[in-house]
C-alpha cells in the first residue's frame, strides 16, 4: 500500500518510519529540498498545489498530512481522486482558531471568552468585553507562541494590532492555568478509538520544552470527561487518525485551547513510553489496520532540542534515554530533536530528567 504525506519535517520523517515499519511505501510531498523525511522516503520537491504533484499524490492508495499550513483547497482536490485522512474538513477547522472554537463550543466542550476582530474598531470593543489581560491571535498560521501577543495594559492593544493587523483575528480572554495538558487520541476507519495517557507540558518562549506522561494529578473523572469530548470531535468529523487537543487545566476542569489534526509534538515520549507510538497508530488508521494498544510503559518525559544541538555524547551509558536527532539545520527555535526517557516510577523520572537537563543544557522547567 503507497501512502502519501503531505509535509516533510519531523513529524512526516518519523510517519514514514512508522510506514516503513508496517511495511507501507511511502512518497512524501514537500517544496523544501532537503526536508527531512527525504531520508526515509521518497520525496517530491514540489509546491502542495503544483499540478504534477497533485496527481502523484492521487496515484496513492491513502494520503495523510503532517502539518496544518498545508493549502485547503489543495486537500480537497486531492479528497476527489484519493482517500484523505483526516478528512478535509478536519484541516478546515483546525487551522482557523475562529472555526475551531466554534466547534468546541457546538460540542459543548468550554473555551477562553473570545471575540473576532477584523479592525481597530473591533479590538477596541472586543477589549472592552473581555478585558485585559486577554491574548490577541492570528485565526491562521499560528504555531509555537506565533501570531499572537499578550495585552496586559491599554498600552500593548496599539502596539499588538501595528504586528498583527490587517488579517483574520480573535481576541481570547487570558485563561489564569495552573498547566497545559494534551490528550492524545486515535480514530480507526472503523470508529473504534484509543487513547494515550495524559501529557503534562511545559514551554519556553512559546515552544514546547519538556512533556511528561502520564500526566500527575489528572483524576479518572476529569480524564474521562476529556475523552469524550475528544470522542465528540472524531465523531462530528468522521475523524480517521491521530487527534490531539490541548486544554488549559484550572483546578479540577480543563478549558480547550486548540486541537491538532495530526500527529504533535507532545506525543513524541509514545515512541519509547507507549505500546505502540502515535505515528505508528496513526498510519495503522490512515491505511485501514487495526490500531494498536496505547499502554504506557512506565513513566516518560520528552525534552525538545531547540535551536542547536548539544553535546549528546554527555548522555551516553544512562540507561532508559533515547536520543532523536531529526537532521535539520540549527537556527534559533527550530525543533532540531527529542530526547525520551522512560523509568518505572515517577521520583525515578524526576530526578533521571533532571540529571539529563543538567548534562545537555536546561531552558527552565518547572
Amino acid at each position: 500500500m503507497k501512502v502519501g504525506i503531505l509535509g516533510g519535517g519531523q513529524l512526516g520523517q518519523m510517519l514514514a518510519r512508522a510506514a516503513r515499519q508496517l511495511g507501507l511505501e511511502p512518497l512524501v510531498v514537500d517544496p523544501k529540498p532537503d526536508a527531512v523525511a527525504g531520508e526515509i522516503a521518497r520525496h517530491v520537491v514540489a509546491d502542495y498545489e503544483d499540478e504534477a504533484a497533485v496527481a502523484e499524490m492521487a496515484g496513492c492508495d491513502v494520503v495523510t498530512y503532517e502539518f496544518e499550513n498545508v493549502p485547503s483547497a489543495s486537500v480537497e482536490r486531492l479528497a476527489e481522486k484519493v482517500t484523505v485522512h483526516p478528512a478535509p474538513i478536519a484541516l478546515a477547522m483546525s487551522c482557523d482558531r475562529r472555526v475551531e472554537k466554534g466547534l468546541f463550543r457546538e460540542l459543548g466542550i468550554p473555551t477562553a471568552d473570545f471575540r473576532d476582530v477584523g479592525s481597530r474598531e473591533e479590538l477596541a470593543r472586543a477589549v472592552e468585553a473581555i478585558g485585559l489581560p486577554a491574548i490577541l491571535k492570528t485565526c491562521r498560521f499560528g504555531y509555537d507562541g506565533k501570531g499572537q501577543a499578550v495585552l496586559r495594559s491599554t498600552e500593548d492593544v496599539a502596539v499588538a494590532w501595528d504586528r498583527l493587523g490587517g488579517q483574520p483575528l480573535i481576541l481570547e480572554a487570558f485563561v489564569p492555568f495552573d498547566r497545559e495538558v494534551s490528550l492524545i487520541a486515535v480514530r480507526a476507519r472503523d470508529g473504534s478509538m484509543r487513547t494515550w495517557a495524559a501529557t503534562e507540558n511545559w514551554h519556553v518562549d512559546g515552544i514546547l520544552h519538556v512533556s511528561r506522561a502520564p500526566a500527575a494529578d489528572v483524576s479518572p473523572a476529569l480524564f474521562e470527561q476529556a475523552r469524550e469530548w475528544m470522542e465528540s470531535i472524531m465523531a462530528r468529523l468522521d475523524y480517521v487518525g491521530v487527534l490531539v487537543v490541548e486544554f488549559f487545566q484550572v483546578g479540577e476542569a480543563f478549558v480547550a485551547n486548540e486541537m491538532a489534526c495530526r500527529v504533535h509534538n507532545s506525543g513524541h515520549w509514545t515512541i519509547e513510553g507507549s505500546s505502540t507510538s502515535q505515528f505508528e497508530n496513526h498510519m495503522r488508521a490512515v491505511a485501514g489496520l487495526p490500531l494498536g494498544p496505547t499502554d504506557s510503559r512506565g513513566f516518560s518525559a520528552m525534552i525538545n532540542l531547540v535551536g542547536e544541538i548539544p553535546d549528546l555524547d554527555a548522555l551516553e551509558g544512562m540507561p532508559g534515554v533515547h536520543v532523536h536527532v531529526y537532521g535539520k539545520s540549527p537556527a534559533p527555535g527550530r525543533k532540531l530533536g527529542h530526547v525520551t526517557l522512560v523509568e518505572p516510577d515517577r521520583d525515578r523520572l524526576e530526578k533521571k530528567l533532571e540529571r539529563v537537563l543538567e548534562r545537555i543544557g536546561d531552558r527552565g522547567v518547572a
